[in-house]
Formats: structure tokens, C-alpha cells, sequence
């Protein structure tokens, strides 16, 4: 058994059963990825995958657990890499933030502006997706930390933490009618078309929840993945945009108004997240701490061991 068998039984499982996509990943051919799985195999005694013929069909009852366990020592081993470089050379190395439009526009600047003055020589990255394609790429080794409002705290080998909270509002022209509406009511909102973010982006789940609750149906008749898009066609006329209202801009949005919606939708929380018992290098706690500033070193540590509480704002 070595290392590579346990890379490639890990990979071929996280492409979908597929090899052919597993070894131009892993850089190698089919023919030796498969080799090395019947060695591991083999050797253990046990089938990881299910074959009909040539092709991987499924994942064994002993393949669940083989891999439940190659993934904790290809996060341990991760892990060891991260605490040389640190020891290595502590200012320098790179980091992966995996985030929405949104977070990236509007919310990290002012983090990554003090991120970079303290740590010039740490290469960042940002990696943009919908907030379940974020999870992904933390949970595989891609991104170090994710940042979205949807779905980051619902995976188990994630710890999320709340960095910050915020409203929808409603985006229209300065003179549309909605603007002389007080107060501004569902029912009168979902009088008009209606432009707003993707269902898996920025707290949709919430907009729909809070019509269903009062059984409107809204023409929802646009969905954008970032709030400028639908800040753009809400200046054209063709909806009412609901967005978050940290992606309004007054000086920049001239011509439109931002009708507050506090009491029409409920509090957002934005979350930060990254993979549980992961070893977090120093740049890494300071990225996530300026962040979540109300979240001390200590806690940090208790959390990505998986020992620590709930954490609230």
C-alpha cells in the first residue's frame, strides 16, 4: 500500500466513479490508475468499487469506509505541508478564497486591502462560484476558506462561522411608483416584474419564503448571479431588483433608489468557512480573523479541531 494507490482510490471516487477524468487530474493514464486500484484492493483484501466489466458502476459497503479514512490521511498529510512552509518561511505562500460575486465586490476589499499590507508576499486567489460549488472546492484541497450567505454551515466536514449580517433591499428608478409607497409592502412589490439573484445565491431562499408566507406568486421574470447585474436591468425598467443592500452604492447607482425591506424579509448572515481539522497556516487565521474579527485565536483553533461551540455574532 502506498500513497499514490490512496490518492488515486480518493480521486477516482471524487470524479464520480469516472478514471478517465481521475487520471488526467492526477496526471497519469487509465490504464495505470486501474492497476493501482486492483494493487489496493488486493492488498486489502476487500473491493473498494463495483465493476461491471471495465467500468466503475459503485462504491462498496467497505469502499464507504476505505475512503472515509484515505480522505483524513490525505487532509493529515495536507496538513504536514502546511506546517513546513509555515516554519519554512511564515510571510510567504498562497491562499484560495473561494466566494460569490457579491462578497468579493462588495464585502472583501477593505479584508484583502489589510491582508495584503500585512502579508505582501502571500499570493491570493480567488476562486468565484455559487455558494455550493464554493463548499466543494474546500471540502477537495482547491480553496482554503469559502465566504457566502447559502449553504456553506449545512455540510458536516465544514466549520462555518458568521463574519457579518445584512438586509435585502429594493432597487428601483427614483421615480417609479413603488419609491411613493409607505410603508412598502410585499403585495405592493410583487405587483411588478421582479429581477433578483439565482436560487442558490445571496439569501433567495429567504426572498421566496417571505411570498410564500403571504401566498404571492411574484413574476420573477430575471435571475442574476451578482447584485449589478440586476441593478442594470432594474435601471432599465424591466423589474424591480431585490438585492443585498450592501451592493448599493448611492453615488455610484445614480438614478436608482434603495427602498429599505428590513421588516419584508428576514436578517442574512454572511459565513465564512473552511475544512474541519484542517491546520490552518498564521496568514490563513489572520485572512480569517480580519474577517471575523470577533473571533479570537483560540476559538479558531477549538473550531477547526472540532471542538468548539456554536459561534454566533
Amino acid at each position: 500500500m502506498n500513497l499514490q494507490q490512496l490518492r488515486y482510490a480518493f480521486e477516482v471516487a471524487r470524479r464520480g466513479l469516472n478514471v478517465s477524468e481521475a487520471a488526467a487530474a492526477l496526471h497519469t493514464s487509465q490504464p495505470g490508475v486501474s492497476r493501482q486500484l486492483r494493487a489496493l484492493e488486493q492488498e486489502l483484501g476487500v473491493d473498494i468499487f463495483v465493476r461491471q466489466g471495465r467500468r466503475l458502476t459503485a462504491v462498496t459497503d467497505a469502499g464507504r469506509e476505505i475512503l472515509a479514512i484515505v480522505g483524513r490521511v490525505l487532509d493529515e498529510l495536507g496538513n504536514l505541508r502546511r506546517v513546513g512552509e509555515e516554519f519554512a518561511g511564515a510571510d510567504r505562500g498562497s491562499l484560495a478564497v473561494a466566494v460569490t460575486h457579491t462578497q468579493a465586490r462588495y464585502a472583501l476589499p477593505p479584508v484583502i486591502t489589510a491582508f495584503k499590507k500585512r502579508y505582501p508576499e502571500v499570493r491570493l486567489k480567488l476562486l468565484q462560484g455559487n455558494p455550493h460549488q464554493l463548499a466543494r472546492w474546500v471540502l477537495d484541497g482547491e480553496a482554503d476558506v469559502a465566504i457566502a450567505t447559502e449553504a456553506l454551515d449545512r455540510y458536516e466536514r465544514l466549520v462555518a462561522v458568521p463574519g457579518y449580517q445584512w438586509h435585502h433591499g429594493v432597487v428601483v428608478p427614483s421615480r417609479h411608483p413603488l419609491a411613493r409607497v409607505k410603508p412598502l409592502t410585499l403585495e405592493a412589490v410583487a405587483k411588478y416584474p421582479i429581477v433578483t439573484y439565482d436560487p442558490t445565491f445571496a439569501g433567495r431562499s429567504a426572498i421566496d419564503a417571505a411570498f410564500e408566507r403571504r401566498a404571492l406568486s411574484p413574476d420573477i421574470v430575471l435571475t442574476a448571479l451578482d447584485s449589478d447585474v440586476i441593478k442594470s436591468y432594474a435601471s432599465l425598467g424591466l423589474g424591480v431588483g431585490i438585492i443585498s443592500s450592501i451592493a448599493f452604492d448611492r453615488r455610484k447607482d445614480r438614478g436608482l433608489v434603495l427602498l429599505p425591506a428590513d421588516h419584508l424579509f428576514p436578517v442574512q448572515t454572511t459565513r465564512l468557512a473552511f475544512r474541519k481539522g484542517a491546520w490552518l497556516r498564521g496568514y490563513a487565521v489572520e485572512f480569517i480573523r480580519l474577517f471575523v474579527p470577533h473571533l479570537t485565536r483560540e476559538a479558531l483553533e477549538r473550531l477547526a479541531a472540532g471542538r468548539g461551540e456554536d459561534f454566533a455574532i
